[in-house]
């Protein structure tokens, strides 16, 4: 890389609150920065990037990953891990690099400085804008993915414990504005619900082998969870926001829904009560990895009423499966007026859009009839 590129030294010092609003978390940046002329320019070189290519051809992206920043939080470390990219245009040779380390040091300490609530997407929004600006690009996409930890309680116990989460922050800058996309990631239980049918089905034979009368084996039925094979489970929900939108979507909200549509919570530390509570708890809510979908959904529709209908959604989850080798996977994604529409009517939707159509602008809500 060619430019001068400055070291950063960031502090983030919170409010006390909760963790889980890793997208709204208030404090105050340290920043120092040291620069180094580099190689190419200690010796006067003309700029090597801004030259024409010897074959003239666009690139669709051209960038850097795996920028990696660690900001400390009430004492609590936070890992992010940053992509920049950007168009590259046929008469341009190269893109700065150095620009996007410069570009994502400065958008931090802007960002985290003058906002009074930290937002993942916020300050993916805040780069992309810096670098199509710094780049003179016609596009540039940010993504940025932090863990975060959240400390809970167990479900009876209420012993504390501490749950690792991710947090996904996600822009595209374009002339005609930035979009920009929150989400969020966790992990849970399910309960089969076809092996728990089965299981039922001969605990009924073999009841009424004994001279249960069908009223006792109901009874049975109700006060006893019947077995079935679990599966360890990661939702993730995304939620992207209009050039012109200004709701504000909480990162906490986002992790109720996807925790609360798998068949139960999970925790790392538990007595033996809450085992029995999480285990009871899963086996009475049975679902498939499409039924976690389907909650996810609904509850985004439920829960975020004030979104305009050209926002975005994509929920999915994957399964790790205890009783077959391979993993499940089931996923949904679309606007808002299209899930809102499936939801009320039961029809499926004409068209399912896609989260890059949408980062990009080629997908508008689709007028009701």
């Amino acid at each position: 890389m060619c430019g001068v590129i400055p070291d950063l030294v960031a502090v983030v010092v919170g409010r006390p609150g909760r963790a889980c609003a890793a997208a709204s978390l208030a404090g105050e940046v340290h920043i120092t920065l040291r620069s180094t002329p580099s190689l190419s320019e200690a010796a006067g070189d003309d700029d090597v990037q801004a030259r024409a290519p010897s074959i003239p051809v666009r690139l669709s992206r051209v960038g850097v990953t795996g920028v990696e920043k660690v900001i400390r939080v009430r004492d609590e470390l936070f890992f992010a891990r940053l992509e920049c990219f950007v168009d590259l245009s046929s008469d341009q040779k190269g893109a700065h690099m150095s620009r996007f380390e410069e570009v994502v040091n400065e958008a931090i300490g802007e960002v985290i400085l003058k906002e009074s609530a930290f937002q993942a997407e916020t300050l993916a929004k805040h780069i992309a804008e810096l670098v199509r600006e710094r780049q003179g690009a016609e596009r540039a996409e940010v993504t940025i993915e932090a863990r975060y930890p959240e400390h809970k309680p167990a479900p009876v116990s209420g012993v504390m414990t501490q749950e690792i989460y991710a947090l996904y922050g996600r822009a595209v800058a374009l002339p005609t504005g930035t979009r920009r996309v929150v989400g969020v990631s966790a992990t849970g239980m399910t309960a089969c619900p076809c092996a728990q049918e089965l299981v039922a089905a001969r605990a009924r034979e073999r009841l009424r082998g004994d001279d249960f009368s069908e009223e006792q084996i109901e009874r049975v039925f109700e006060h006893v969870p019947v077995a079935t094979h679990n599966q360890r489970g990661l939702g993730t929900l995304h939620i992207g926001c209009l050039e012109e939108c200004d709701a504000e979507i909480d990162a906490s909200a986002l992790l109720a829904i996807v925790e609360g549509s798998m068949s139960s919570e999970i925790y790392e530390l538990m007595k033996r009560s809450d085992e029995v509570e999480v285990v009871e708890k899963a086996h009475r809510r049975p679902r498939f990895v499409e039924d976690c979908v389907r909650e996810m959904v609904a509850g985004v529709v439920s829960r975020f009423p004030e979104l305009d209908d050209g926002s975005f959604v994509s929920a999915r989850q994957e399964n790790l499966e205890t009783i077959h080798q391979h993993n499940v996977v089931a996923e949904r994604h679309g606007l808002m007026s299209e899930l809102r529409r499936e939801i009320a009517t039961g029809r499926p939707a004409p068209r399912q859009t896609t989260l890059d159509g949408w980062l990009d602008g080629s997908s508008r809500a689709p007028t009701a009839p």
